[in-house]
């Protein structure tokens, strides 16, 4: 007679006594801060989204009435969408090629190239706030070195010409802001693409030029092909650095002028700190989340046509 034994019920940690406790310790410190500092305050700014709290007085349970708001009345919020979009498609596209252009640059042996790699890195760890003190000197109309240059060229060339009004102009603010995230972001972009660059075979050069490729050829159907992974990865992740632009805009305009330079994070932050309405504040996080997941979720399900995938 044969019994049935009842299927162990199999867990998910299993302690032995053999087992290196140490690592654990040392893990323990971080994962306390994630759960801390991540977990309880996303669950934290989700519950905060459904009630009316300005700090002072107790939170008053309002439902989804701060959603409802964004959608219908918040007419700043629609203008904030329309900004973050802008710098979205404007910020990432010239950043990805300008960093693959300098890539593809400064991977020639050339003279003096590890000095060129520094020179075009150097913004990525200078502070946001110098460089926007930098910008907001050199694109000043009245007194900046390029405004200066402007004129110069119009009484040279005696064409009508005037230098924009970057900082002050509801048509030009933007693309200000647009020109400090590249000067401070192109170069680590580039220097991703430089060890994308690395990897890519010398061999599938010297084949495309036997078959009498041209240089924008070997450019175009190897290069473009051997790093759209790195693209890819390098996609996301600025397109999720768009969405969360703030300091830039921040240090240049205030997010002005007429709220034209103000972003999805900026309009976070003056909810919460500068209004004392962190239930909308909340609100509008978890927009911003829901966007950030719809766009990367559609960028992953299209990466098959666009992204050269290695075959064993």
């Amino acid at each position: 007679m044969t019994t049935i034994q009842a299927p162990k019920k199999r867990r998910w940690f299993r302690w032995k006594p053999d087992q290196q406790w140490e690592g654990y310790l040392f893990l323990l410190p971080s994962f306390v801060g994630f759960l801390v500092f991540v977990v309880l305050a996303v669950v934290s700014s989700f519950g905060l989204s459904f009630v009316k709290w300005n700090l002072l007085r107790p939170p008053e349970f309002v439902g989804l009435a701060n959603y409802i708001q964004l959608i219908t009345t918040d007419r700043v919020f629609r203008k904030v969408l329309v900004n973050t979009l802008f710098f979205m498609v404007t910020i990432v596209p010239l950043q990805l090629a300008l960093g693959l252009l300098l890539a593809v640059a400064l991977n020639q042996a050339i003279r003096g190239v590890l000095a060129y790699r520094v020179i075009y890195f150097m913004p990525v760890v200078t502070t946001i706030v110098a460089g926007a003190i930098v910008f907001t000197f050199v694109l000043n109309r009245n007194f900046g070195p390029l405004a200066a240059l402007i004129w110069k060229m119009a009484e040279v060339t005696g064409l009508p010409i005037q230098p924009p009004d970057w900082l002050t102009s509801t048509r030009w603010s933007k693309p200000a802001v647009v020109l400090l995230t590249l000067w401070k972001n192109t170069g680590f972009t580039m220097v991703v693409y430089l060890a994308a660059l690395q990897g890519v075979p010398q061999s599938l050069y010297d084949a495309a030029s036997v078959d009498g490729a041209s240089a924008w050829q070997r450019f175009r159907h190897v290069t473009i092909p051997m790093v759209s992974p790195t693209t890819f990865f390098l996609f996301i992740f600025q397109m999720i650095g768009a969405f969360q632009l703030f300091a830039e805009p921040y240090t240049m305009t205030r997010g002005g002028p007429a709220q034209s330079s103000l972003t999805v994070v900026y309009y976070i932050f003056q909810n919460a700190f500068e209004w004392g309405r962190m239930g909308k504040a909340s609100a509008v996080a978890w927009f911003l989340f829901a966007f950030i997941f719809i766009f990367t979720l559609i960028q992953t399900r299209l990466q098959n046509r666009w992204v050269h995938q290695e075959m064993d």
